[in-house]
């Protein structure tokens, strides 16, 4: 199954070690694929890396996206356990739409 994939910055997190989805990137992918952040929702997400060498490499991960309301913001549950580079996936592991 694809999943819309959605910029977002993986050191932003709440108190319960979920992203925050709140920056410019997060938005202007959520735009341009015309994503709405819903409770439940699952996306993949996605921010910039690179591997050994320099090159290139984002790190993604699928997420549940849920609404905090402490904070009045919407934030993504991850498992950090499932953590990946886009190098993994063109080597058969992911099918993911983009806006970028």
């Amino acid at each position: 199954m694809s999943h819309a994939r959605i910029y977002a910055d993986f050191q932003n997190l709440d108190n319960e070690n979920r992203l925050r989805l709140t920056c410019a990137g997060t938005f202007e992918d959520l735009k341009k694929l015309g994503v709405e952040l819903r409770e439940g929702l699952v996306l993949t997400f996605y921010t910039d890396d690179e591997d050994d060498d320099g090159n290139p490499d984002e790190l993604f991960v699928d997420g549940t996206v849920r609404f905090n309301d402490d904070d009045q913001l919407w934030v993504a549950e991850i498992d950090w356990n499932a953590l990946r580079h886009a190098s993994q996936s063109q080597r058969g592991n992911g099918n993911v739409t983009t806006a970028r």
